[in-house]
């Protein structure tokens, strides 16, 4: 759909009712900014999104943060969010441009080729004048997911040894 790996907030807003778009809210923080981004989400996000826990959606059981999860976990967590195959993605964070690229690449590295990034995120979308609307993070019915590991685009401690 997008010929590009970043939006603008005008591009998106022609497009947010569509129905093969779905829009990711993957704002994640650094502890240190004592920010909260499940809180944040409740308060405000762009209409319809749906909220992306990268710690939820990481490998729970690595002793590492942000490890990538086994490609069958990742289609069941995706599956469970209702993003499924033959969507178009977009993903903001709720600094600008943070952590919706490290979404962006997680989606390319599991075979997701219609993703892309909102160029600023939630505060480019506010700044431009478009709604937000404020709840519960939202689940969509569940969808069919397919998640194909680019192995190449990951290596483990062997591989950089």
């Amino acid at each position: 759909m997008a010929d590009t790996a970043l939006v603008s907030t005008e591009w998106l807003h022609q497009r947010l009712d569509a129905p093969d778009i779905v829009v990711l809210d993957a704002s994640w923080y650094l502890p240190a900014a004592g920010r909260d981004p499940e809180a944040e989400y409740r308060a405000a996000h762009i209409p319809g999104a749906v909220r992306f826990d990268i710690d939820a959606m990481s490998d729970t059981e690595s002793g590492l943060p942000h490890m990538m999860p086994r490609p069958e976990v990742f289609a069941s967590r995706m599956r469970a969010l209702g993003i499924g195959d033959g969507l178009h993605i977009v993903v903001y964070d709720g600094h600008g441009l943070f952590s919706a690229p490290r979404v962006w690449w997680m989606l390319r590295t599991f075979g997701v080729r219609d993703v892309c990034v909102l160029d600023g995120g939630l505060p480019a979308w506010v700044a431009a004048g478009y709604p937000t609307e404020e709840g519960e993070p939202r689940v969509r019915d569940r969808r069919h997911f397919t998640a194909r590991l680019d192995h190449g685009a990951v290596a483990d401690a062997a591989d950089v040894a």
